[in-house]
């Protein structure tokens, strides 16, 4: 499972973000009363020359969001509750289990995930969903949905948000540029290396893999009469970040003892699981998506970009509802590159809407330090760690051999572009979802379960992680 980020270094710069101190987990170490002379034995051999046998050492998510050390665009902290291996032998518990005690094992499919695997295999998006969805359900999985419900309600919320602000902007000096919280990666940086300094204008809306965890674990469970703790909630995802966002405090509940996200795992983890199980995935029997969480029983996708069009949707809203403008189809300025691209709204020859994109960390460097600065010309940018964004996220199926890297993520928007697309504001499903589940789309529930809040991380100086 080693390089991980591989897949990000698309041109010569490599997106890994120095570490500020090196990486720590304190030991715990036995302390005996002695005068400080040294015995070396081995008391857990009955041969002396046998090597001795020690407990491995363990670090959580946890211990790696409460750390202010690392971090990198795209890979993963191995740890043992955020892997296959621990999905593996959650199925396995619960096929021992009787019917009152065993779990609802549910799994939500990102789109990108599923294009990566599709890629892989030759299968088209439809296709490999349902194929995915039968190999789930055969492994003993209850339920697979995907995550493009989650994403409108987090588009509807963008949108929403970014009204908020604008009208508030000239009592605000921070209301902009409202940046995209979607990147757990992004978020993390931001958190650890900018701090108070960056978070004010950070989105408060989860990301669709959050919003799909609480509509599990609050919505469609209290829908089936099963407590929170009693499902388990797995997603398929392009990017190894998400396991640290699914691992967040504010992503925990103390009532059910449960979080909305029990498991993360990565569409090259998938290929890993197929090749474990010696599966040809094109040859599983397919099985339709369910719909109670899906946008219907095909994979949907969103208009704009491969990551989930948040610019493209904020844009076309705001246009229409502050200036009564249609902007269905946005012409996109490349600037310095192409991970960094602009679009502007002029009504009567003044710009009065400016919105970006920043892929990959050399643009989001650059966007951060001229925030700081106050010179940032932007209402809204799309934020992602990722160079070419989440189709390149440093989890999915690697190219195959011949084919590069580049050539891969083309081949992935173009099948990104070939999805019928959803409205979130057309979807029949969500003004149903606001009125029954949140009690409106201001009640104080729709904040808690559609919001959360980002918090800088202090950094910690050790005198072990000292270069001398």
């Amino acid at each position: 499972m080693a390089g991980f980020s591989g897949v990000l270094k698309l041109t010569d710069l490599d997106d890994f973000i120095a570490p500020s101190q090196e990486c720590i987990k304190p030991v715990k170490v036995e302390q005996k009363a002695g005068r400080g002379v040294i015995k070396i034995e081995n008391d857990k051999a009955d041969d002396p020359l046998e090597e001795p046998k020690y407990e491995k050492a363990k670090i959580t998510l946890n211990d790696c969001l409460a750390c202010s050390g690392c971090i990198t665009s795209a890979e993963v902290v191995l740890v043992s509750q955020q892997s296959h291996e621990e999905f593996y032998r959650v199925l396995a518990e619960n096929s021992n289990l009787g019917e009152e005690e065993r779990r609802t094992v549910v799994v939500s499919l990102s789109p990108q995930s599923v294009l990566s695997l599709a890629a892989k295999f030759g299968l088209n998006a439809d296709d490999c969903a349902q194929k995915l969805t039968g190999y789930l359900k055969g492994l003993g999985v209850h339920h697979v949905f995907d995550t493009n419900f989650a994403r409108s309600l987090s588009l509807l919320e963008a949108q929403k948000e970014f009204i908020e602000r604008y009208r508030r902007k000239d009592s605000d000096p921070k209301a902009f540029p409202m940046l995209a919280s979607a990147c757990p990666g992004w978020i993390c940086y931001a958190e650890k290396t900018h701090g108070s300094y960056i978070l004010p204008y950070i989105s408060s809306v989860r990301s669709p893999q959050q919003v799909m965890g609480a509509l599990v674990k609050d919505l469609w469970a209290a829908k089936n009469k099963i407590s929170p703790e009693k499902v388990y909630h797995v997603t398929v995802m392009p990017c190894f970040d998400k396991k640290l966002e699914a691992s967040r405090d504010d992503f925990y509940s103390e009532l059910y003892q449960t979080r909305d996200v029990d498991c993360v795992i990565t569409s090259v983890e998938v290929e890993q699981m197929l090749l474990r199980d010696q599966v040809d995935l094109s040859a599983v029997t397919p099985s339709p998506l369910d719909t109670d969480l899906s946008s219907g029983p095909k994979l949907t996708s969103h208009e704009g970009s491969g990551s989930g069009g948040y610019a493209h949707h904020v844009f076309i809203s705001a246009a229409k509802q502050l200036f009564d403008k249609d902007s269905n189809q946005l012409e996109w300025k490349t600037m310095r590159n192409v991970d960094f691209r602009e679009v502007t709204l002029e009504v009567d020859g003044e710009p009065v809407l400016r919105f970006a994109l920043a892929y990959g960390f050399r643009n989001i460097q650059n966007l951060v330090q001229k925030v700081k600065r106050g010179k940032s010309p932007y209402h809204y940018v799309e934020v992602m760690a990722c160079p070419s964004g989440c189709l390149n996220g440093g989890a999915q199926v690697r190219p195959e051999s011949g084919t590069s890297a580049k050539e891969l993520v083309a081949k992935l928007e173009e099948a990104y572009t070939l999805l019928p697309t959803v409205n979130p504001s057309e979807d029949p499903k969500v003004p149903a979802c606001y009125s029954e589940w949140l009690g409106g789309p201001t009640s104080e529930k729709a904040q808690k379960l559609l919001h959360t809040q980002y918090k800088a991380v202090e950094k910690s100086t050790n005198v072990l992680g000292i270069k001398w």
